[in-house]
């Protein structure tokens, strides 16, 4: 491809339903015929269109021929699947907001109207809820498949809206930290105007819970199922699996649609996370009679599961343990409560035998061989979207062992 970094290179591409366009597996093959050992397969995060992904993928994959050891040959794969980018602004690109719910035009316009005109009065905020469960299909006029990729409806859907939208209003001053200035209560016209600024907020959860939704069932019915047929056609190749933000959840998925028995994954690297620390746990610490989404299923890769994390990343500090609260616990917004932390914030957690490393740990001697990795990547990661670095590279060769 025309300005890619490294060669050979592929795209493949799914729908927000998790179908793929005809012949994808096949040009994957056609890449193991020809001598390729190792497929390195990325998902990007919150990126709206093709070329900004594209992008992100030549620069990431840019260190990777001269990290290879001798003897391996690598070919690179980029998925590209409809999102949004993943801004640490909690105002919406509207035009974004559209792109993400096709079809649904009106109602984004709609709720632009009312977020401008702010108006005083709590009907306009029951109209504003009626149509953010419009917008997320969760008004039950549209039934979308359900399964473990399907998250559950979160609470702010679900609640009066004026509660939800004074909710997110409070969450956001008391994340700005104490040296913030509270927005006065008549800053936007009157008591109610002041919860406009949680309305703003209430739209961008809204459409993060359909991004979250959609990389579940994009890894699970798109990409594992095609990594199984690729198994089959290819047993040799051996595939290594790296995802950011919203694409770490998306190729961890991935190992649930893979066909039982199926062992071509030979690692996974998950760089800032956008999805819980807990996924793989067997038992969850606050509930220990469940387990998290994605329980044990690091046993079927035949390599590590890493995550690679940074306290620096604020967008996974606040921003997503604001997403992440499930119905029966309105009383847990904030970012101090362990339960909603990110994997790409603090590593992955309450898996017993994990290995805890510095990124000059990992760098010096290589990270595990199988089992769970957390890498501490703050020394180079300053931000969510802070990844492209030759240090990641390298554990990502580590984590496949196809380093020098």
């Amino acid at each position: 491809m025309a300005g890619m970094s490294v060669e050979p290179y592929r795209e493949i591409t799914f729908d927000k339903d998790g179908d793929g366009a005809a012949g994808q597996r096949e040009a994957l093959s056609a890449m193991a015929a020809q001598g390729v050992t190792d497929l390195v397969v990325f998902a990007h995060g919150w990126n709206n269109s093709r070329s900004v992904a594209t992008r992100l993928y030549s620069a990431f994959f840019a260190p990777f021929p001269g990290v290879v050891r001798p003897g391996v040959r690598v070919g690179y794969v980029g998925v590209v699947w409809p999102s949004m980018m993943f801004s640490d602004e909690p105002i919406p690109d509207f035009e974004s907001v559209a792109a993400v719910h096709p079809g649904k035009d009106a109602v984004v316009e709609r709720l632009a109207v009312l977020l401008r005109e702010q108006p005083e009065d709590e009907s306009a905020f029951t109209e504003f809820g009626a149509l953010l469960r419009v917008l997320t299909d969760t008004d039950g006029s549209s039934a979308f498949a359900e399964g473990p990729a399907v998250p559950p409806v979160p609470d702010f859907l679900l609640g009066d809206p004026v509660v939800v939208c004074a909710m997110f209003a409070d969450a956001l001053e008391e994340a700005a930290g104490p040296g913030s200035v509270p927005t006065p209560r008549d800053a936007f016209g009157g008591r109610l105007g002041r919860y406009w600024k949680g309305a703003r907020e209430a739209l961008r959860q809204a459409t993060y819970y359909t991004m979250k939704r959609r990389a579940g069932i994009v890894g699970e019915r798109g990409l594992g199922p095609l990594l199984g047929g690729l198994a089959r056609s290819s047993p040799g190749l051996r595939i290594h699996l790296v995802g950011h933000s919203m694409g770490a959840r998306l190729v961890s998925y991935a190992l649930r649609g893979l066909p039982d028995g199926v062992r071509t994954v030979g690692s996974v690297t998950l760089l800032q996370g956008a999805f819980s620390h807990y996924a793989f746990a067997a038992s969850l610490p606050h509930e220990p009679g469940r387990g998290g989404a994605l329980r044990d299923l690091q046993r079927r890769v035949d390599g590590p599961v890493v995550a690679c994390y940074s306290r620096h990343d604020t967008a996974l500090r606040v921003i997503y343990p604001l997403a992440s609260r499930l119905a029966r616990d309105a009383e847990s917004l904030l970012g101090s409560d362990r339960r909603w932390w990110a994997i790409g914030h603090d590593g992955i957690q309450a898996v017993p035998g994990t290995a805890a490393l510095t990124l000059a740990a990992a760098l010096r001697s290589g990270v595990p061989a199988s089992g769970c990795v957390s890498v501490d990547a703050a020394e180079v990661v300053g931000e969510h979207s802070d990844i492209c670095h030759p240090q990641l590279a390298r554990v990502v060769a580590s984590a496949g062992r196809i380093g020098g």
